[in-house]
């Protein structure tokens, strides 16, 4: 049976997309059956897993609109055992279409529940903002895994975030948990990284994860040549970081479980 993370801040650019891509790839690296979930309209982790977004025959939106199977939307990557659900520019208009559709937070739930057995995990890229897509995300998921990067404004936003998670949580699905807090674009060198890291803390005190993930060129390059990090340059800083991410996240998951 699946664990389902969503990938979830209400900010863009703090490297949400790049998370998802790679944490899902790593765990798959590591031998458990993973399936990511685009559920972005933007479509990032599509293009940035290899996939054409214009050549889709299926996508996500197939399966929460037009009720196909999530079964036959599911793509093989180049990585063993890691899956790609895909997106493309169609999801952007799902958001109006939902609002006069029955159980119109549920349809990503019932779907991610009809492979739950195929898979040992599954991860949700969820859009940045908090609308009926990122709802159907906290009703599909068991926990939720919150990047923020290492930077002045994402201080900001912090107190926003834990309330807007609260009340999605309390509303939609109270057996939600937090999967961590990860800190992104981390650079030790400068005081501004520590600075965040500290604040974080005390925000989420029990949340945090240990493993931070630094600024990283290669990790830049990857999405343009369609490919996670792992197989991009397995030996770059960024893809060290993601897999131990994902080896920290399986043992936490190991431990409660």
């Amino acid at each position: 049976m699946a664990k389902v993370i969503a990938v979830v801040n209400q900010k863009g650019g703090v490297g949400k997309t790049t998370t998802a891509i790679n944490l899902a790839a790593c765990i798959g690296t590591l031998k458990k059956r993973t399936l990511l979930i685009d559920f972005d309209p933007q479509g990032n982790s599509t293009s940035g897993t290899g996939f054409d977004k214009e050549t889709l025959e299926n996508s996500i939106y197939d399966v929460i609109i037009n009720d196909l199977p999530l079964k036959e939307a599911i793509l093989e990557t180049k990585i063993k055992n890691f899956y790609v659900c895909p997106a493309d520019i169609n999801l952007a208009g799902a958001e109006v279409e939902l609002v006069s559709m029955t159980n119109r937070t549920e349809r990503l739930k019932r779907a991610v529940d009809s492979v739950r057995e195929k898979f040992e995990y599954i991860v949700l890229d969820c859009p940045p903002s908090l609308g009926l897509l990122t709802l159907n995300a906290f009703a599909a998921a068991d926990s939720l895994l919150v990047p923020i990067q290492c930077e002045y404004f994402a201080l900001e936003g912090l107190s926003m975030l834990t309330k807007s998670v609260n009340s999605m949580k309390n509303e939609i699905n109270p057996k939600l948990t937090f999967e961590g807090v990860l800190l992104t674009m981390y650079d030790s060198r400068t005081n501004l990284s520590n600075q965040v890291a500290e604040e974080v803390n005390k925000y989420f005190p029990d949340s945090i994860l240990r493993t931070v993930i630094p600024r990283n060129v290669r990790l830049s390059e990857a999405p343009g040549y369609g490919e996670p990090i792992i197989s991009y340059d397995k030996h770059s800083k960024g893809a060290k970081s993601y897999m131990k991410l994902a080896k920290e996240i399986l043992k936490n998951n190991e431990r409660k479980g």
